[in-house]
């Protein structure tokens, strides 16, 4: 339990953006592109395990002075050294191997991930700013992923749209940070010694907005309405501002440590969530469900 610990699998929701590409690429109901996401998937949770277990190993003595992290297996003392790093490399190779297996482009990406997100955790991460601009590089790297291994087109908007979203999440979590962690947060972190709530509290304003008006040009992007044949993906943008709106009132109380812990036990964010899957799902595979929406587009 503990070695299954140190990989975080409750993180593993992170790569669900592996998937975006699969619903929005019309291919739910292709059984391969379908397995082949699946794939891309797990490769995805190897691979941000190995660095998750890198990130402990360096951070372990940092970890203890953080009210929840210090019960981290490496930080605890609960698992060694040597048998974290064997752990690492073994998920690393597996996801390597893997995404081979599914796509050589796939596997350039997943390397590309990995060495960025090394990068990340020997340095980058000490840089203001720099450091939640490479996190959200990343979660770009799991989209453009899913839509390589499902072989569909990912419109440039649905990328400035992900990058811009995951830049929310990352600031929000550095808000959440300095409100549970208060005087003891520069510590844990260096970089919290830049941020300041009011900066913070700017920068979820500026990205959150970006956010949302990159998913409003893509809805309505040109290219976009053709291959759905229907531009009523802007009528789900009241379920997006619900959810980032809800978002940013409670992480920045500091109730939540990170964003994962926030998706996982806010169960009004969840519903919101599912509904604009759902409503996304609906629209974009009305033909195929046998929903016309003509009146509404009329308007």
């Amino acid at each position: 339990m503990k070695f299954l610990q140190i990989m975080r699998p409750l993180h593993w929701t992170k790569n669900m953006f592996v998937f975006a590409a699969l619903v929005f690429g019309q291919k739910l109901g292709d059984p391969l592109a379908l397995g082949m996401a699946i794939g891309g998937f797990f490769c995805f949770c190897l691979a941000a395990s190995a660095i998750y277990i890198l990130n402990d190993i360096i951070d372990r003595k940092r970890d203890c002075l953080h009210p929840e992290k210090c019960n981290r297996p490496i930080a605890a003392g609960k698992v060694t050294i040597g048998s974290a790093v064997v752990i690492s490399v073994l998920c690393a190779t597996v996801a390597i191997i893997g995404a081979f297996l599914l796509s050589q482009t796939f596997a350039i990406i997943i390397l590309t991930y990995i060495t960025l997100m090394i990068l990340y955790s020997l340095l980058l991460r000490r840089i203001m700013i720099l450091d939640c601009v490479v996190i959200s590089i990343g979660f770009c790297l799991r989209a453009i992923a899913g839509a390589v291994v499902v072989g569909v087109f990912i419109s440039p908007w649905l990328i400035i749209c992900t990058f811009a979203l995951c830049l929310f999440l990352a600031f929000g979590k550095r808000r959440s940070e300095i409100a549970q962690l208060r005087q003891d947060s520069e510590a844990f972190r260096k970089t919290l010694a830049g941020y300041t709530p009011e900066l913070l509290a700017h920068m979820l304003d500026v990205t959150s907005g970006l956010a949302i008006v990159c998913f409003l040009l893509y809805a309505r992007d040109v290219k976009t309405v053709e291959r759905f044949d229907t531009q009523n993906l802007v009528y789900t943008t009241p379920l997006v501002l619900y959810c980032i709106f809800r978002f940013s009132a409670l992480i920045q109380t500091g109730k939540y440590s990170d964003p994962v812990k926030f998706i996982l036990n806010d169960l009004p964010f969840q519903i919101g969530f599912v509904l604009w899957v759902i409503s996304c799902i609906i629209i974009i595979y009305a033909d195929k469900l046998g929903i016309s929406f003509g009146s509404i587009s009329a308007y």
